[in-house]
Order: structure tokens, then sequence, then C-alpha cells
């Protein structure tokens, strides 16, 4: 499976988890997408540097091709379900008392 597919996939799930599983609907607040920019700004200053130094390549048959800061923009997507995802877990385990 591709790189591409793998981002996409990892974004549907978060945002089936938060809506309609989980619940926890983080995707419709205001404060979620602020801090979420913050998060972006921090994830494309790492991915410019670490793919801009060429620590980190990617198989241009697995990626669309596009970059931003010199990283693809699956690396968008892959940041953004994993954001989504643990503080989807955090908001829903948070409810139930889970230590």
């Amino acid at each position: 499976m591709s790189y591409t597919a793998l981002a996409v996939l990892g974004v549907a799930g978060a945002v089936v988890a938060d809506l309609w599983v989980l619940r926890t609907r983080l995707l419709t607040r205001r404060v979620f997408w602020v801090t979420y920019a913050i998060v972006v700004c921090g994830q494309l200053a790492a991915n410019g540097v670490l793919t801009g130094l060429r620590i980190v390549r990617y198989d241009p048959g697995a990626i669309l091709g596009p970059r931003i800061v010199f990283a693809p923009v699956e690396d968008l997507l892959f940041g953004f379900a994993l954001v989504t995802w643990t503080l989807v877990w955090w908001v829903w385990w948070g409810r139930r008392g889970v230590n």
C-alpha cells in the first residue's frame, strides 16, 4: 500500500472515530483547529529540516509528488491523523476516568 493511501486511511479513520465511533467531536470545536494550526507549524519546520537535509527520503513512486517545505503533502495528512487520533483517545479515556 502506498504512503498516500495509508495517509488517507489514517485521516479517514481519525475522522470516523472522532465524529461517529467515539463521539468526542473534537473536529467540530474551534479550539481543536487553533491548536492544530500551532502543531502544523512545528510539523512543517521539522519536516522541512529532515527532508531538506535529505535525512528522510521518500520513494517518488509511493507519494503524490507535491511538496510543502520539502516534505510530501502526505506528511500533513499523517500528522493530522496522528494528532487527531491521540486527542480523540485522550478525551474519550478522560471522560471515562481511565488513569
